[in-house]
């Protein structure tokens, strides 16, 4: 097997002009004070795409290594595409109640949407905002475009990246969307239009993410690191270009360790790894990368489209080499964070809850989950509870046994079934159950849905499009009248939909 390129920072560096201090003053730190958290969030990651979780494929020796010294979480949930991902992650909550289950006409939000994140929703960073920490995000947003949308109006006090998915770029072949200028953002605003070549994107996340750190290591931190890669188009930095074993892939995923590596090591520099929780995960399965013994990819509900891989590693709290296999998902970050940080969250709006306790060593306490529900779109799809995920097309499966859903228990099993079943009723008359499409007439959602944010203004486009003038140059890739639109004439909806 080849060596790994020996790259020092050289990616970061070649971008490191885009850099700039922030604002925050730094707050003391106390002895024994709230620990730092840095959330790795990679996009379209599969199970099977890290050598932790068994690929052979892919090299990963700094996420493998936080895995042997940390703890592996096997049946880690996310949602199947990005958009309801993000916003389960920073909400705490099922994206069903926050409106954020799809994107206003596409599954997901596109650009120049006028829907996005309420501003009534808590995120994580605005928890923690609250007992004093530096917040910051630095890569993908994906929760609306607009200004009220953006991070800066919801807990975060830096973002840097990209404001929806890296493929939403004129450069996609054919564009049938007819996507506008891809727009790279600081603290909402524009300060480059991205390139066909997005090569450097990876590397300057990670430039941006040792500056947070530098800045704000003499205070608790929550550093948020949603990364571009691995989703379409696949670009790595010059230095990881060519140098795998698995094509443009695993270049891109070997330079995601990298990055990683970069920030565990910047941690260490300032003497602040034994205080800081890094928690690495993925948006859902894989797109183009592994799912491993899972059945199913991205945007499936079968497990390969949601559960994912992660590792959390926090040395002398977390104990070294130890695995937790219950349920988890991406809604325990916030109140997970928030009791370690010992701060207040409004709990009758989580349907996650506190894990700090596995977190801590006890792997042994069952899950608190009595109920998973999978949802694709706004339609209500399977059921997991214990070991056992019921579908709603009838079919059982004992996740313990068979990982790969491959033996319908149904028939042998009925009183597990009807159990399940009535789980499913639960979650329609608690969370609803409609088509998958927002357009597509019937959708009824239940009294404890939210509202999402809409703005009340026409929206308009980060950058305007080249050669265009007046409303055109600011027209949305696919111009619709009413919040509940049928997608337009000839529009062919995803495979995986």
């Amino acid at each position: 097997m080849r060596e790994l390129p020996r790259v020092l920072t050289a990616t970061a560096l070649a971008v490191a002009a885009l850099a700039c201090g922030s604002g925050t003053t730094p707050a003391s730190r106390e002895p024994g004070d709230r620990p730092n958290f840095v959330l790795v969030f990679i996009d379209d990651m599969g199970y099977g795409d890290i050598g932790a979780f068994g690929s052979r494929e892919n090299r990963t020796p700094r996420i493998d290594a936080m895995a042997a010294e940390g703890m592996k979480l096997t049946s880690f949930y996310a949602h199947p595409v990005c958009t309801p991902s993000r916003a389960a992650l920073l909400t705490g909550a099922y994206p069903i109640r926050n409106g954020l289950q799809t994107g206003y006409w596409h599954p997901v939000l596109m650009p120049a949407d006028p829907q996005g994140i309420h501003p009534d929703e808590v995120t994580v960073a605005e928890v923690l905002k609250q007992r004093g920490y530096a917040t910051g995000i630095v890569g993908k947003w994906h929760l609306g475009d607009q200004p009220e949308f953006l991070p800066n109006n919801h807990g975060f006090d830096y973002y840097f990246g990209l404001p929806y998915s890296n493929d939403m770029s004129p450069f996609m072949p054919l564009n049938p969307r007819n996507h506008p200028p891809l727009p790279l953002l600081r603290d909402g605003d524009v300060i480059r239009e991205v390139p066909e070549d997005q090569s450097f994107l990876t590397g300057a996340y990670t430039a941006e993410a040792l500056s947070f750190i530098d800045r704000h290591h003499a205070q608790p931190f929550f550093l948020y690191v949603p990364h571009s890669m691995v989703h379409v188009p696949l670009w790595a930095g010059e230095q990881f270009k060519a140098t795998s074993e698995n094509g443009i892939l695993g270049d891109c995923i070997e330079e995601i360790d990298w990055s990683v590596g970069q920030i565990r090591d910047k941690l260490e520099e300032h003497g602040i790894a034994a205080n800081t929780l890094v928690f690495f995960t993925s948006d859902n399965g894989p797109a183009r990368g592994s799912a491993g013994p899972l059945r199913g990819r991205k945007g499936s509900t079968y497990e390969g489209g949601l559960r994912v891989p992660t590792v959390a590693y926090w040395p002398g709290t977390i104990p070294a080499g130890t695995s937790y296999g219950d349920t988890a998902t991406t809604m325990d970050i916030l109140p997970t964070f928030a009791s370690l940080a010992g701060g207040e969250y409004p709990a009758e709006r989580i349907d996650g809850h506190d894990i700090s306790g596995v977190l801590k060593g006890d792997t042994a306490r069952d899950s608190p989950y009595e109920a998973f529900y999978y949802y694709r779109g706004y339609e209500l799809r399977a059921v997991r509870s214990g070991a056992w995920k019921l579908h709603t097309d009838g079919t059982l499966y004992n996740l313990e046994a068979d990982i790969a859903e491959s033996r319908d228990e149904a028939a042998t099993h009925p009183e597990v079934k009807a159990r399940l079943q009535s789980l499913l009723e639960h979650a329609r008359e608690a969370l609803g159950d409609g088509p998958v499409w927002p357009g597509d007439p019937g959708i009824a959602l239940p009294p404890t849905a939210r509202p999402i944010g809409t703005i009340s203004r026409s929206p308009e486009l980060l950058i305007p499009r080249h050669g265009a003038s007046g409303s055109a140059a600011h027209e949305p890739p696919i111009r619709s009248k009413t919040t509940n639109v049928t997608p337009p004439p000839g529009f062919e909806r995803p495979a995986n939909w």
